[in-house]
């Protein structure tokens, strides 16, 4: 059963995320720009993860008593820049490309986070995932619509700032799944996105937030953003993960890319090919294929 829940957790914090790119794309063209659009998502995060923690605390004091908690919070809240890094790169990808090409390259963190395991951990992937990783880097190809148009129209930036954002993502899960795990999720949640938004405030300053004009029109989508990209994701994979494991949450957190792809569709009407959608099926279904557990021996 808490294997179950955690998997419905991973599956919504994962579309959750999904949803971003769509309205950021929207944020920009108001006219607002990185630093305001990571600024507020991370501002409101911290707020509103840390209202959540307080009420908790009053209302059920119990819940907390059952973690140990030994580990110290200052990693936790150091490891917070990880969630700070994707968002800016990611979002900083998404303003130089169309969102639908901007996640797929988000999605190779799959194959980067196995080359990290290796690198770090010393853990070699198996052949299954070995020929996986083969076919996501030539999937890919067709999910991002290379072969039908023109190389010159791609802003190579924004692959390198999706690819970019891709590792910070690896390098998220992984530490998400290692570090702080005897906390509660609420509070390690709230740690790590005010973390990031202290990393955030230090690189852009972007404290013309706080100003009336740019508040009265930045403020719906700092909600939006917060909520759906600082809140729930962290809190739910904080939840999730331990639960279902770092192979099972991977295969889960695909679902952001379907969600992503289908929306920067309908949504921001952007162009989206037949071959581009059997790409990112594609993908999917490696994804499903690299990471299922091997059935015992019989």
């Amino acid at each position: 059963m808490d294997k179950i829940k955690g998997a419905i957790a991973v599956i919504i914090g994962a579309a959750s995320f999904g949803v971003l790119s769509t309205f950021v794309k929207m944020a920009y063209a108001e006219g607002f720009t990185l630093g305001e659009v990571t600024g507020v998502q991370a501002l409101y995060g911290a707020l509103l993860l840390g209202l959540i923690l307080l009420s908790i605390k009053i209302i059920r004091p119990s819940y907390f008593r059952k973690y140990t908690s030994k580990s110290s919070k200052w990693l936790i809240l150091i490891s917070g820049i990880s969630t700070g890094v994707v968002s800016i790169l990611y979002y900083k990808s998404v303003e130089l490309i169309p969102a639908s090409l901007a996640i797929v390259l988000l999605m190779q963190y799959i194959w980067i986070g196995q080359l990290l395991e290796f690198i770090i951990f010393s853990v070699k992937p198996n052949r299954k995932q070995q020929i996986g990783t083969i076919v996501i880097l030539g999937t890919t190809l067709l999910a991002t619509g290379v072969f039908e148009q023109n190389l010159r129209s791609v802003n190579f930036s924004g692959v390198i700032y999706g690819l970019l954002a891709a590792t910070a993502y690896a390098v998220f899960i992984m530490v998400n799944g290692r570090v702080g795990n005897d906390h509660p999720p609420i509070l390690k949640s709230t740690l790590m996105v005010t973390g990031a938004c202290i990393f955030i405030f230090i690189l852009f300053r972007p404290f013309s937030i706080m100003e009336k004009d740019t508040f009265t029109e930045l403020w719906p989508y700092g909600l939006l953003l917060s909520t759906l990209g600082t809140v729930l994701p962290p809190l739910l994979f904080a939840y999730g993960m331990p639960k279902t494991g770092i192979s099972l949450g991977s295969i889960l957190s695909a679902v952001e890319l379907p969600v992503a792809v289908c929306l920067s569709y309908i949504v921001l009407r952007e162009v989206v090919s037949v071959l581009q959608f059997v790409g990112v099926a594609v993908i999917l279904i490696t994804i499903m294929v690299i990471n299922l557990p091997k059935k015992p021996n019989t």
